[in-house]
C-alpha cells in the first residue's frame, strides 16, 4: 500500500472516494444494478506548487472538496432517480453558490447576529466569543439533528458509515470485501465532521483576538477569516490523524467521535458493496493494485 490518503463523501444512494489521481462515484440505481462515474483529480496546486505550504493547502483542499462533492452529488441525484439528462454547468454553479450561502449565514451570520444583540451586555472579547461559539456549535447540532430525522438523508448517513468502514478496512491492509469491511467502525479521524468540530472551537480562540466593533465589523471579520480558520483547522485535523496518541489529539478525537455518530449509520452490506466500488475503481489509477469484491 502506498502512501496515498484516501477520502471520501457520502451521497444520494452511493459513495464518492478521492484519491491523489483519480475520484470515483458509485450510485446504486433504482433496478438495484451500480453505476460508477470515474474521473482525474485536477488540482490547482500542480500548477502552483506553493498551495501546497501548510495552511493554504487546507484551503485549498476544501475548495476542491467542494466543487468535487457538487459533481458527485449530481451525478448521484440523476442516476438514484434513474434520470440520463447531466445537469447543466450553470446549475451546478448556482447549487454550489447557495449551498455555500447558506452555510454561511447558518453558521456565521445567525450565530454573530444573535450575540451582538443578545450578548452585548457580556464584558471581554473572549467571554463574547464563547457565547457566539456555543450558538455556532448549537446551530450545528440542531440542524444535524433535524436532517437526521429525514429518511433519505439517514441513508445518506448509512453510507457515510460504509464510506469510512470501506477506507478503514483499506488502511488495515484488509482485503476489500464486504464481510471484511463490515468489522470496521463507522468512526475515521480525517473525517469532515471531525474537521467541522476543530473550526467550531478553534473560532472562538481566533476571534477573540479581534477588537469589539458594530455588527457589520463583526459580520466581516468573521467571513474574511474563514479562509484562515480553515487553513489552520486542516492542520490541526492532520495532526491529530497522524498522532492520535497525543494528548491534544485525544481531545479531539472524542468529541469528534461523538459527532460522526449523529452523521454516520450502520451500512447494509448493499452500501458497503458500492463504497467498496468506488475505492477499487480509483486504487489502479493511484498505482495500487485493485481489491477482491465479494
Amino acid at each position: 500500500m502506498s502512501n496515498v490518503t484516501y477520502g471520501g463523501q457520502a451521497v444520494i444512494e452511493g459513495v464518492m472516494m478521492r484519491g491523489h489521481k483519480a475520484w470515483a462515484v458509485a450510485v446504486r440505481r433504482p433496478d438495484q444494478t451500480i453505476v460508477l462515474d470515474l474521473n482525474p483529480v485536477s488540482s490547482v496546486t500542480d500548477r502552483l506548487p506553493f498551495l501546497k505550504w501548510p495552511f493554504l493547502r487546507g484551503v485549498v483542499v476544501l475548495v476542491e472538496s467542494l466543487v468535487i462533492g457538487v459533481k458527485a452529488l449530481s451525478y448521484s441525484a440523476e442516476q438514484a432517480a434513474g434520470e440520463e439528462e447531466e445537469i447543466k454547468g450553470w446549475e451546478m454553479g448556482l447549487t454550489l453558490l447557495v449551498a455555500l450561502a447558506l452555510a454561511v449565514f447558518l453558521f456565521v451570520v445567525l450565530p454573530a447576529g444573535i450575540t451582538h444583540y443578545a450578548a452585548a451586555g457580556v464584558k471581554g472579547s473572549l467571554a463574547q466569543n464563547v457565547v457566539e461559539g456555543v450558538l455556532r456549535l448549537a446551530v450545528f447540532l440542531g440542524y444535524v439533528l433535524a436532517i437526521g430525522r429525514l429518511r433519505d438523508i439517514k441513508r445518506v448517513f448509512q453510507y457515510h458509515g460504509a464510506e469510512h468502514k470501506v477506507i478503514n478496512a483499506y488502511e488495515a491492509k484488509e482485503a476489500l470485501t464486504v464481510e471484511n469491511v463490515q468489522k470496521y467502525p463507522t468512526f475515521h479521524p480525517r473525517c469532515g465532521t471531525s474537521f467541522i468540530l476543530i473550526v467550531l472551537v478553534l473560532s472562538i480562540f481566533l476571534f477573540s483576538l479581534l477588537p469589539a466593533g458594530p455588527l457589520w465589523w463583526r459580520l466581516a471579520s468573521r467571513i474574511l477569516l474563514l479562509p484562515v480558520l480553515a487553513g489552520v483547522s486542516y492542520e490541526i485535523l492532520k495532526l491529530s490523524a497522524k498522532y492520535p496518541d497525543f494528548a491534544l489529539s485525544r481531545l479531539l478525537i472524542v468529541p469528534g467521535r461523538w459527532l460522526q455518530g449523529l452523521t454516520t449509520g450502520q451500512p447494509d452490506d448493499g452500501q458497503v458493496e458500492v463504497a467498496i466500488r468506488a475505492l477499487t475503481a480509483i486504487l489502479p489509477k493511484e498505482g495500487e493494485l485493485k481489491c477482491s469484491i465479494s
